[in-house]
């Protein structure tokens, strides 16, 4: 008896089912995915001046977002970078948080390689930014537009200190839809803020809330059928001379200033961000040696991204924009010795495309 009783436990064994590890049973914790199904990024900066050169202090990240490597295009004084987002786009659930700090007599200037992509979602997307500028200290931030797919829900919010006589030149670019695709944004929302603050008293407050479809989006009080809308804000106070060559420039947008106490605020409705785009540089190359102190040199991403596509009239929309960036006749040949590096070497390519 004994023996047919470890007969039976020998068979029962031989014949139970193999344990499978990927096998969910009741109280188990689910796996793990192996994609995020959002992402969430962090970027901490922070700039100095060591010994006349306005140095990267702090560079710290978490997920998706980084920076290029420094660039010094107008010398040692002025600190270019070029925040990239690998990802390409922002969908539900993600959540960027940007904080940047210059510190006393620094300069430094933020802009992106290409335009934010928002994409429509089901649920919302955030970005949040902090910018402190110390005393003495220069920020510009420059980045390029905003596109809002239909259907996408967009929360962006700004947060801008400026302590003493700290200087701002900031710029806003946002495209709603994209009207070359046939794509109304008739469905979706965006919600920004922008908050600035000199020695802890609000300078400047705005809130923006575009839903798809909305009336506004085609009445005259609103974007008058316009899907798209840039300012330009900058601190300080100009004469009325230049005020008025700033309103008399010569472009496809609907645009006028309106100088406040210590703050110089600039608006546009245009039918394509590249018109919005091109009106803020006419702008800031008028403004910038003015309220900064600096003349306007064009940072090296703002206008070669647009060269990647195969529309002669958008290459020779875009080598216009160079010549307004440095001031030529547009299609004139530029000396080679004027910007250096690869900078030069790719307009001598548009000068010899040309020819």
């Amino acid at each position: 008896m004994l023996a047919i009783a470890i007969r039976e436990q020998d068979r029962s064994y031989r014949t139970a089912k193999p344990y499978s590890p990927n096998k969910i049973t009741m109280n188990a914790p689910l796996p793990t995915p192996l994609f995020p199904p959002s992402w969430h990024a962090e970027l901490e900066l922070g700039y100095g001046l060591d010994g006349g050169t306005t140095r990267p202090t702090l560079r710290r990240h978490k997920g998706p977002l980084r920076v290029q490597k420094h660039l010094y295009a107008e010398g040692p004084e002025v600190c270019q970078h070029i925040i990239v987002h690998p990802p390409g786009g922002i969908a539900g659930g993600d959540r960027l948080d940007i904080t940047a700090t210059v510190g006393r007599n620094a300069w430094a200037q933020l802009t992106s390689p290409g335009a934010a992509k928002w994409y429509r979602a089901k649920g919302p997307a955030y970005q949040h930014i902090r910018l402190r500028v110390e005393t003495g200290a220069t920020l510009e931030w420059l980045p390029q537009e905003t596109i809002v797919y239909a259907e996408a829900q967009a929360e962006l919010s700004t947060e801008i200190d400026l302590e003493g006589d700290a200087k701002l030149l900031y710029w806003d670019v946002v495209a709603l839809g994209r009207p070359a695709s046939g794509e109304r944004f008739d469905a979706g929302q965006f919600h920004a803020q922008l908050n600035i603050r000199r020695d802890g008293q609000l300078l400047w407050h705005e809130r923006q809330r575009v839903v798809g479809d909305d009336g506004l989006l085609d009445s005259p009080i609103g974007l008058d059928g316009q899907p798209v809308f840039a300012t330009l804000l900058i601190t300080g106070e100009i004469d009325s001379e230049l005020l008025d060559q700033c309103r008399t420039l010569s472009t496809p947008v609907r645009g006028d200033l309106s100088q406040l106490p210590g703050l110089l605020v600039a608006r546009c409705l245009a039918s394509e961000a590249l018109h919005a785009r091109a009106w803020l540089i006419e702008l800031w190359r008028l403004l910038r040696p003015a309220l900064l102190g600096r003349s306007a040199v064009p940072p090296p991403q703002n206008l070669e991204h647009l060269n990647n596509g195969f529309n002669p009239t958008r290459k020779r929309q875009t080598a216009d924009l160079h010549c307004r960036f440095s001031g030529r006749t547009p299609f004139s040949p530029r000396p080679q010795t004027q910007l250096p590096g690869s900078h030069g070497l790719h307009l001598r390519r548009l000068a010899r495309r040309r020819a």
